[in-house]
């Protein structure tokens, strides 16, 4: 498990291109029949991904990092595949996997398995852990049933739609909330204007992006932005301080999860394009 230590505001200010991407980018996923994970101290959040090819999957506890008998003893996670059929294993009750479905796992759960449903094609899980102090049931929700909203303008090139499945509204949580957003084609922007939620922390993971092309994501105080360049099926880490927006050269989607004190969506600081520096 890779771990990774932010910085503050001031701090931040004087790092370079390569610190950024070295203290905030999480460019080693999606690696075959492995579970790389990254444990950030923003907010203890853990962000890792399996695909399995050869076999199942197991999810286990880092004992050095996480002091831990299995992964969930303290912990809550939201997992989304972005790849073919697969399905993931609780405590023996299996839970089938589409493209773009998502599974929230509760607090307590001890066994945890992926599988892929062809070698040819395998499933690519996605996947974002917080601490819980409470359980929640573990839930699994078809993209199809996902609760859409539709945002932004063409004209404006951020013309997308929201799909939410782990919120107050929809999958019950402890404190972990997590959908992804859908860019139509023309439409490059996301979350701009920006804004900051200084009562949590979010991580964004970009894919469907073609190999061509590129992602330019903002990050910092709003009087002191820099930006990481950002490829396909990499994710990012986002302070509580930071805006976290994007610009690409062509449409995309990506997965937002956020973990905190508050888990109401709009809780959220607005900053004015005007105010961006």
């Amino acid at each position: 498990m890779d771990v990774r230590f932010s910085t503050d505001p001031t701090g931040f200010r004087g790092m370079t291109s390569a610190d950024l991407r070295k203290a905030f980018l999480i460019d080693q996923l999606f690696i075959h029949d492995e579970v790389p994970m990254v444990y950030s101290d923003i907010d203890r959040s853990i962000t890792g991904s399996a695909v399995p090819v050869r076999g199942t999957l197991k999810l286990l506890a880092s004992k050095k990092e996480m002091v831990a008998e299995y992964f969930t003893e303290r912990r809550e996670i939201g997992i989304i595949n972005i790849g073919a059929d697969g399905s993931i294993r609780v405590d023996g009750k299996e839970y089938p996997m589409a493209f773009k479905d998502a599974l929230y796992i509760g607090r307590g759960s001890k066994e945890i398995e992926f599988a892929s449903k062809s070698v040819e094609t395998p499933a690519i899980f996605y996947f974002v852990s917080y601490p819980a102090h409470r359980e929640f049931p573990t839930t699994h929700a078809k993209f199809a049933d996902a609760e859409p909203v539709r945002l932004g303008s063409q004209k404006d090139a951020n013309k997308r739609t929201i799909y939410k499945y782990i919120h107050p509204n929809g999958i019950k949580s402890c404190q972990l909330v997590m959908g992804l957003t859908e860019l139509e084609e023309g439409s490059v922007w996301n979350t701009m204007p920006p804004h900051t939620h200084q009562r949590r922390s979010e991580v964004y993971m970009y894919f469907n992006i073609d190999p061509n092309a590129m992602i330019v994501h903002l990050l910092g105080q709003p009087d002191e932005t820099r930006h990481i360049v950002i490829r396909n099926r990499q994710a990012v880490l986002n302070p509580s301080w930071s805006i976290h927006a994007g610009v690409g050269t062509q449409n995309y989607t990506f997965i937002w999860a956020m973990g905190g004190e508050n888990q109401v969506f709009d809780d959220m600081d607005g900053v004015k394009v005007n105010d961006l520096t």
